[in-house]
């Protein structure tokens, strides 16, 4: 297997047909679960035990799928100036639904560890587990977390609100776009802006802006919350 962990982009090709098929298994079977990203993280997971590539290998040669990261979000801009005039006609409504959406995480987070006797460092690498990566890893490495432990939080965060999103909206009886919007993003960053593009264009839209705002929000509450848990 050396001439597969030498390999300049065998990392970067496996993952992206990991995904391909993940995206073709949704759109084939229609299922909520078979969502792409999970679905390509259980297949490289499961190519990687079988041809014995170590984790060092896989990452140094897929490590160019995570520059287009921080490019990739920041065109999550482009719908949301589509539907400014919206987001100026509705400015209190949007601000205080991120604000809320910041404190319901941090709050439940902190109660959750506290009921559960999690230790601090734990409880610092969950508290960001509700913003983008980009975000995230940086926020997690200031207030003294385990940065690997927050990009698991934020991915597995991210899929389960995007399955899980739709039926909650027909559960709870919400059809409008832009609480749809603005619950996709701040609750599941991009992962579920995915689900917000998927809806509609307003939805994108919002859940575009949650993702900023409810990022920015986040790096000013983690230090102030931090210190609750020793």
């Amino acid at each position: 297997m050396s001439v597969l962990q030498e390999s300049l982009y065998f990392g970067f090709v496996i993952s992206l047909a990991a995904y391909l098929i993940g995206c073709w298994l949704k759109k084939k079977v229609g299922w909520a679960i078979l969502n792409p990203l999970l679905v390509a993280v259980v297949i490289v997971i499961a190519v990687l035990q079988f041809l014995h590539v170590d984790y060092a290998s896989y990452n140094n040669s897929a490590k160019y799928i995570s520059y287009l990261l921080t490019p990739a979000t920041v065109c999550l801009a482009i719908p949301l100036y589509k539907q400014l005039e919206l987001l100026k006609q509705n400015f209190v409504s949007v601000i205080i639904s991120i604000t809320s959406g910041v404190a319901a995480s941090a709050g439940s987070i902190f109660l959750l560890c506290t009921l559960f006797g999690v230790e601090h460092i734990h409880y610092v690498s969950f508290l960001p587990k509700s913003i983008t990566t980009a975000i995230g890893m940086g926020v997690s490495e200031e207030a003294g977390g385990i940065v690997t432990i927050t990009v698991v939080c934020i991915i597995i965060t991210g899929i389960f609100g995007n399955i899980i999103a739709e039926t909650l909206f027909k559960i709870l009886k919400i059809e409008e776009p832009i609480a749809k919007g603005l619950a996709l993003g701040t609750s599941a960053h991009a992962i579920g802006t995915s689900k917000a593009l998927e809806l509609g264009e307003v939805e994108g839209a919002m859940s575009s802006l949650s993702i900023a705002v409810a990022g920015l929000m986040t790096v000013i509450v983690v230090p102030l919350v931090s210190g609750l848990i020793k």
